[in-house]
């Protein structure tokens, strides 16, 4: 298996160059040359697989057996997930008639984004390892400084996945009072000397573009385009644009459909069962996984967004127009929320409170290709996908927006519904799921209530399953706010789990950036490298 930019380009890269390089030179995302599809018998041979058993069959199909063995594989897998907490790493619960929760925060750092970064990091390590085993006495070892973003748990999930690793060092950037305490304490916190946390004044997509080669900033140019820098520090991404954590996000989706079968009573015929899966978003990596099950061959109805206040994606799919700026009629709200001088809105739920998505792209890659049928060629017709992609790609960087054909919209409605849910109503979720004993945090309320409005519009025989995106002890304040004066609860009794209990009271190590400039993240990169290099040599002397 192959992978290519969505923006074109001559190159084909492996699994491991894709894993490693993370974001394509021209700023487009690694996508494979196919989707594989399942093999025939998969419903039957699959049915009673682990979580582990799945990953390693679906991963299979994506990565060769010449780049990692089948053995290599298994312990990449089984070294990723052995520290999750519970047996089936993402259980399935059922909370209310046909809605289902898929909890998928029962790793590291109680966020989902644990599934895959715990992977990612094992896949650098393994990657760099054996590079550096077929390497000659006094030859340079290979590095990777791995950059990052992020509203919250990507960062520590990032640095869980990543700490301590041999030749890899984390340098995370967080916008300075915007992610919530217990999650900044989670990342900086940790201590190992290959970490290193940045606060940054200035929102989330400021950050992003710093790390990321984002294409909305130029502070990109300067930490991915300037050649010395990268040949020096060998910079590789960490967030959703990386395809690992796609990939790895593809497993749960095969791991829920099984488990659903399983609970529903034995004379029930699986074929009058329909499953949609609804997904907080914000950067459409989530989904985008359950896109890609779906295109392999997983039986499933739409893929639901659910969006908060920052409904870019919502906007979409009501009009064809991805832009970030709202020019629509603007929805009713009891409580408005705040919004700071990008345009992003400060919400109830912030892991989605992000202008733009960055893994909207890959999709939009697979609506232009879809619009060639025309084209008889298929290397031409990938050829005008890439050209579509890149030119709608640039309209977005100079004036903010595109507007696609109709004739795209309509294929993008034909996978995906989309709802925009206020954080009156996150609360309102909060509150109503407590009364039935289930206490979600509010980027899975804003699941919760997405799902309850479809299934108004549901036949019957649909099954919803809503993607817990995070334990509900990291957003304490919206938690506590949802459920302030309701007779019996206590939130350090009810949610609080035992990891969290003293972690706001531990040593801290954090580097502040008074503003988002790509030069002084670059000097905070330069100082570390540095510092591990005199390290190394006074090791060496000793």
């Amino acid at each position: 298996m192959k992978y290519f930019s969505t923006r074109g380009g001559s190159d084909e890269l492996s699994f491991e160059e894709t894993v490693l390089t993370g974001l394509a030179p021209n700023g487009g995302l690694y996508i494979p040359v196919t989707i594989p599809s399942l093999p025939a018998n998969w419903e039957t041979e699959w049915r009673n697989y682990t979580f582990q058993d799945l990953s390693v069959a679906v991963l299979s199909l994506y990565i060769s057996p010449d780049e990692i063995s089948k053995e290599e594989l298994v312990q990449l897998v089984h070294q990723s997930y052995k520290a999750f907490r519970h047996p089936q790493v993402t259980p399935l619960k059922h909370v209310d008639d046909k809605i289902w929760v898929l909890e998928l925060f029962h790793g590291p750092t109680l966020a989902f984004k644990d599934v895959a970064l715990q992977l990612l990091g094992n896949l650098f390590e393994f990657f760099l390892k054996r590079r550096n085993a077929r390497k000659q006495a006094g030859e340079a070892k290979d590095t990777l400084t791995v950059v990052g973003a992020t509203s919250g748990d990507t960062g520590s999930a990032a640095i869980y996945g990543l700490r301590g690793k041999e030749d890899i060092s984390i340098f995370i950037l967080h916008p300075k009072c915007r992610v919530s305490p217990i999650q900044e304490a989670q990342m900086t916190t940790v201590t190992d000397a290959n970490v290193c946390n940045i606060a940054v004044r200035g929102t989330f997509d400021d950050c992003q573009a710093c790390c990321l080669q984002y294409l909305y900033s130029d502070i990109v140019k300067s930490l991915f385009a300037d050649k010395e820098f990268n040949r020096k520090h060998r910079l590789g991404a960490v967030n959703s644009i990386n395809w690992a954590r796609i990939l790895a996000q593809t497993v749960y989706y095969f791991h829920s459909y099984f488990r659903l079968l399983e609970s529903l009573p034995s004379t029930t015929d699986p074929t009058k069962v329909e499953i949609q899966y609804v997904v907080p978003t914000g950067n459409f990596g989530d989904i985008l996984a359950g896109y890609y099950a779906k295109r392999m061959g997983l039986p499933m109805a739409d893929l639901v967004v659910a969006t908060n206040a920052n409904d870019i994606l919502a906007r979409f799919w009501k009009s064809g127009r991805y832009e970030k700026v709202d020019s629509l009629p603007s929805l009713s709200e009891g409580r408005q929320p705040s919004v700071d001088a990008s345009g992003v809105k400060a919400t109830l739920s912030p892991a989605m409170d992000i202008l733009v998505s960055s893994n909207f792209e890959r999709l939009l890659w697979y609506l232009a290709y879809e619009d060639t049928k025309h084209i008889s060629s298929e290397i031409l017709r990938r050829q005008e996908a890439c050209v579509t992609i890149a030119g709608w790609m640039e309209k977005v960087k100079s004036s903010g927006k595109v507007e696609v054909s109709v004739s795209v919209l309509e294929a993008a409605r034909r996978d995906f519904v989309a709802e925009r849910i206020d954080d009156n109503l996150t609360l309102e979720t909060i509150r109503s799921y407590h009364q039935i004993s289930y206490i979600s945090d509010p980027h899975t309320a804003v699941g919760l209530a997405t799902a309850r409005i479809i299934k108004a519009q549901n036949p019957p025989q649909i099954h919803q399953i809503v993607l817990s995106t995070a334990h509900p002890a990291k957003f304490s304040e919206a938690v506590c706010r949802a459920l302030e004066g309701t007779v019996g609860f206590n939130f350090e009794r009810d949610v609080l789990p035992d990891e969290f209990r003293g972690l706001l009271e531990k040593e801290r190590r954090v580097v502040d950036v008074e503003r988002p400039d790509e030069n002084l993240v670059k000097d905070v990169i330069e100082k570390a490298a540095r510092k591990r290099s005199d390290t190394v040599v006074l090791r060496g002397d000793i």
